[in-house]
Formats: C-alpha cells, sequence, structure tokens
C-alpha cells in the first residue's frame, strides 16, 4: 500500500532518539514486526543517501499511530525529519518484512538487541501482551548507557502487565556507575542467566550489523539450532 501520512507528533525517547507519530490511514493492516519505507515529499534539502527510509512500525497494530523511531544520525533525511511541522505529509509504502512472532505460543521467544533495533520488538511484545498470548518472552536490550535505550518505559511497563515478558536491560558501558542491571556486552553468560534451557527458544537478533552478526556466531557455537535464529539488520540508522 502507497499512501500519504501526516505526522501528528514527534517525541525525543532517548539520548539522540526520536519517534514520530504519524496519523494510520483507514483500513491500514500490519503485522507486529513489519515495516515501512518513507520518503520525504519536496524536502527543502537532500544528499546522496536520499529521500526514503526504511522503519519498523514501533507501535503494535492495536495502537492507535504509526510510529518511526529513529537515532537522529546528521544527515538531510534525518534533519528534515526532526524540525518537520507537525500536519506535514510523508509518502508511506508497506508493510513489508516477516519479521514477527512465531506463532507456536509453547516456543518461548528470546530477543538479544542492540540499540534502536528494538521498535519491531516493541511492536511484537505490545501485541502479544494485549492479545494475552503464553509466550513466553525475554528481551535482552544493550545500550551504552540507560539514557540510550528506546522504550524502557514502556517495556517496564510491559513486564508489569504481561506475567510471561521479561526485560533486561544491558549497559554496555563497563565504566558506568549506579547501574545495577546487566553490564558488558551479551555473552553465552550472560544469555545463561535469563535463558534457561538454550535450545528452547525461537531467537530473534536485531540492531547495528556487527552485533547481529556476533549473536548469531555466539548462538551457533553453543549449538543453537540456526533454524531457530531470526535476524533483521539495522543499517545507516
Amino acid at each position: 500500500m502507497i499512501t500519504n501520512v501526516k505526522l501528528i507528533r514527534k517525541d525525543t525517547i532517548a539520548e539522540g532518539t526520536m519517534a514520530f507519530h504519524f496519523e494510520k490511514p483507514k483500513d491500514f493492516e500490519f503485522r507486529a514486526g513489519q515495516f515501512a519505507d518513507y520518503t520525504l515529499i519536496n524536502p527543502p534539502e537532500t544528499d546522496e543517501e536520499g529521500n526514503t527510509r526504511g522503519f519498523s512500525f514501533a507501535l503494535a497494530p492495536f495502537e492507535t499511530d504509526l510510529v518511526a523511531a529513529s537515532r537522529m544520525r546528521d544527515t538531510a533525511f534525518k534533519r528534515v525529519l526532526k524540525d518537520m511541522p507537525i500536519g506535514t505529509e510523508i509518502k508511506l509504502d508497506g508493510p513489508y518484512g516477516d519479521f514477527t512472532l512465531h506463532k507456536t505460543e509453547t516456543t518461548p521467544a528470546v530477543f538479544l538487541i542492540g540499540g534502536i533495533g528494538v521498535t519491531p520488538v516493541r511492536s511484537m511484545i505490545a501485541q502479544a501482551t494485549h492479545d494475552k498470548t503464553a509466550h513466553k518472552i525475554t528481551l535482552i536490550h544493550a545500550n551504552r548507557t540507560p539514557a540510550d535505550a528506546p522504550f524502557a518505559a514502556d517495556f517496564g511497563q510491559l513486564a508489569n502487565s504481561n506475567p510471561n515478558f521479561t526485560y533486561v536491560p544491558v549497559a554496555t558501558d563497563t565504566a558506568l556507575q549506579g547501574w545495577d542491571g546487566e553490564q558488558g556486552h551479551i555473552d553465552e553468560a550472560m544469555l545463561r542467566r535469563h535463558v534457561p534451557d538454550l535450545n528452547a527458544p525461537m531467537y530473534y537478533l536485531s540492531g547495528p550489523e556487527g552485533m547481529v552478526k556476533a549473536m548469531r556466531q555466539m548462538l551457533v557455537a553453543i549449538d543453537v539450532n540456526e533454524d531457530n535464529i531470526r535476524t533483521e539488520e539495522f543499517t545507516g540508522y
């Protein structure tokens, strides 16, 4: 579906990270975890990276708005998006993608996520919570510091309302003071602390390309079935 959508709100949701709320078109449908391509219409500036970016839907299908969240790099596209007046229209092409929650509710889901790669995960977990599915879900979400973690408050609320969901925030800055959560990069020892049976879950990996590759290598090294690993790489965000 290709349509124009109107910007209705924008918020800072973490250090250097913003969420852009667009009006959802009537009869627009998508599955939690999917994405769309957003194209600026007659932007005041552009560069060699062009006027189109793909963003996962951060909100779930049952929620009111379409939300794209992004780290705000210094590119023409991001500058235009950041300064865009409320009410401006942008072209949306979607939904696309199959990075979605598996249907077998007896199989646990473990998300090993870096940074803004958490956007499709927020959609999936919110929808599963809304639908009261029986999936046992664990999100291990790595950011440099807690201030860099998008949707941390949302995940805290979802964990409080969904007894099947466990939220594990990770600070990769090992020099961070006063942090009592997990610290350092996600590794086998950290995974074992939160996942009792490493061979039981479906694993979802999302984030920077290097992080996704490292997580896949870790899982393969501990003999996780590769058919149980799903990935989504966020490049150039």
